[in-house]
């Protein structure tokens, strides 16, 4: 048995997994990051004021920060340990002070992925709902070239105006290529499948340019030449990889708001991300985990592994 004397309780992972607060991968806490900035920061940003239907993402950086707590420190099927790799650190939440005004909640996100920027900081997030994306994004890219993005997803989330409001998370990538933050010739959309408001609710994706692959199209032509083209297209760019959890099938994530059935399993999601290696990742999310609405767990989980799987890819 280790003599406690022996033990660096500075170090989270020399401590039985079930102790202390819950952190992101039990990292250090750094909260005020600008005096010691981490290479790769995780972050939340618990705010869903964008949901359509189904609410419940604010929680879900919290209970994601509670599975991530289940992440070992070496990736098996890469050998990869990000935390030898690159300094990394849980920087907090972007938590919102006013969340009822959703234009203004999206300038707080915003506000706080400048500092995130100016400090020299890559940011791994945990949303939230997809709207938070946009405001990412317009800091990530304010003051140089539109980024590309790997989106994986059951949505292709460029629709317009729902309810008086184009703020929502529907159509965040619309209003991002509509601002230029984004090279539409240089955005893969991954795993889109469901049903439609309207025959041409997904027409600016592919009148935009992107390139926009169906779950039936992954299905027939398999998820290695999917992403391998996917990487292709962007090329050395500086890019942007956003994944919507409910990207899986519900029977993987049932914790989600907007669950379409027949999605990508665990594993193809695990065997894309890490495909990624070698591209320019300036910032990557993980979106739309709703612990209310989740089963023992299961989606919150698969989140935390898709966010550690990202971290191993940025690390390297």
């Amino acid at each position: 048995m280790t003599d406690r004397e022996t033990l660096d309780f500075d170090d989270p992972m020399q401590r039985p997994r079930f102790t202390g607060l819950a952190t992101f991968f039990r990292l250090p806490y750094r909260e005020d990051f600008e005096a010691d900035p981490p290479r790769i920061g995780v972050c939340g940003v618990p705010y869903d004021g964008g949901v359509t239907n189904r609410p419940g993402p604010r929680h879900g950086p919290r209970e994601v920060r509670n599975q991530s707590s289940l992440m070992r420190r070496v990736n098996q099927a890469t050998g990869v340990n990000p935390f030898q790799a690159t300094t990394v650190a849980d920087i907090g939440d972007a938590w919102i002070r006013k969340p009822y005004e959703l234009v203004g909640a999206h300038q707080e996100i915003e506000d706080y992925f400048q500092r995130v920027k100016a400090a020299g900081i890559r940011a791994l997030t945990c949303g939230g709902d997809h709207s938070v994306t946009l405001p990412i994004l317009r800091a990530l890219a304010a003051g140089g070239p539109p980024l590309g993005m790997i989106h994986i997803d059951a949505h292709v989330d460029t629709g317009d105006n729902y309810l008086g409001s184009r703020f929502h998370h529907g159509a965040p990538f619309k209003i991002a290529v509509d601002e230029g933050l984004l090279d539409p010739k240089k955005v893969v959309q991954i795993g889109i499948r469901g049903a439609l408001y309207q025959r041409d609710s997904s027409k600016f994706s592919f009148e935009s340019g992107m390139r926009v692959m169906m779950i039936e199209e992954v299905e027939e032509r398999g998820w290695r030449a999917c992403i391998d083209e996917a990487c292709e297209i962007v090329g050395e760019m500086p890019i942007y990889v956003s994944f919507d959890i409910d990207c899986l099938d519900p029977a993987y994530a049932p914790g989600t708001g907007t669950p379409e059935a027949g999605g990508l399993t665990m594993r193809e999601a695990q065997g894309m991300i890490r495909r990624l290696k070698g591209l320019d990742i300036r910032g990557a999310d993980m979106v739309e985990v709703s612990p209310p609405f989740d089963v023992g767990g299961i989606t919150a989980l698969n989140g935390a592994t898709v966010m550690y799987e990202l971290l191993c890819v940025m690390a390297e």
